[in-house]
């Protein structure tokens, strides 16, 4: 009887099912929340190669808006580089760049004489200047220019191209301007340019100027005169 009584107890309904129920609702709460740690897991991974993609993106975008900034700088430094490169027809000669034309101008400037009228040949070479690069060329040419010449600018005290017109109207115009907008010159060669400046420098002019005006002729008169008057008064 003892041994049917001790079994029963271990069997007993009563005792066993609230167990069972705890353990199962233990396991089932263990499940939950491992699922839940998997989901958050799952999640924060998720967030994390969103946003790792998000700054991937990010950072291509910035990569390729720098890159598309440097082609777009590199691009149009070489439209001006090949904006800059000739050959242009200007006249009776072909410039094969805004540098070779700017030295022919500015060389002739300062090799023609002051107030002379230019040959034929720089005439027409003058002429097709203004025509094809001055801003308003109907109006600087006027009814026509009879001349062209070599003055000394009044205000900027250097030498510059003048026209002078049917009417006898005078007027200067930059030769540089001119050229930049046929061809344009390089950025150092603009109002940096130092256009005034006489063709082979401006030393030469003075050097001769000091030896013949204040050199040994001076010193020697002097001296003579000297010895000159000496000898009169005695």
């Amino acid at each position: 009887m003892a041994e049917v009584t001790a079994a029963q107890e271990t069997v007993d309904p009563n005792t066993t099912a609230p167990a069972a129920a705890a353990a199962v609702d233990m396991e089932v709460e263990n499940v939950e929340a491992g699922d839940k740690k998997k989901r958050d897991r799952e999640e924060e991974e998720e967030s994390k190669e969103e946003k790792e993609k998000g700054d991937g993106v990010s950072k291509k975008a910035k990569v390729d808006e720098d890159k598309s900034v440097e082609e777009e700088r590199l691009e149009k430094q070489e439209e001006k580089e090949k904006e800059a490169s000739g050959p242009v027809n200007l006249g009776f000669k072909s410039f094969g760049s805004s540098v070779e034309m700017f030295d022919y101008f500015y060389k002739f400037l300062h090799a023609w004489p002051l107030c002379l009228n230019v040959n034929k040949y720089e005439h027409k070479m003058l002429l097709e200047l203004l025509k094809n690069g001055h801003a308003e060329p109907d109006r600087k040419i006027g009814k026509g220019v009879r001349a062209f010449q070599v003055r000394n600018h009044p205000a900027f005290k250097s030498k510059c191209f003048f026209l002078i017109r049917e009417d006898n109207s005078v007027d200067d115009f930059s030769f540089r301007k001119c050229v930049d907008h046929i061809l344009p010159l390089p950025e150092e060669m603009h109002s940096k340019y130092d256009v005034k400046k006489p063709f082979g420098g401006g030393g030469g002019g003075r050097h001769h100027g000091g030896k013949g005006g204040r050199g040994r002729g001076g010193r020697g008169g002097g001296r003579g005169g000297h010895r000159k008057g000496g000898r009169g008064r005695r």
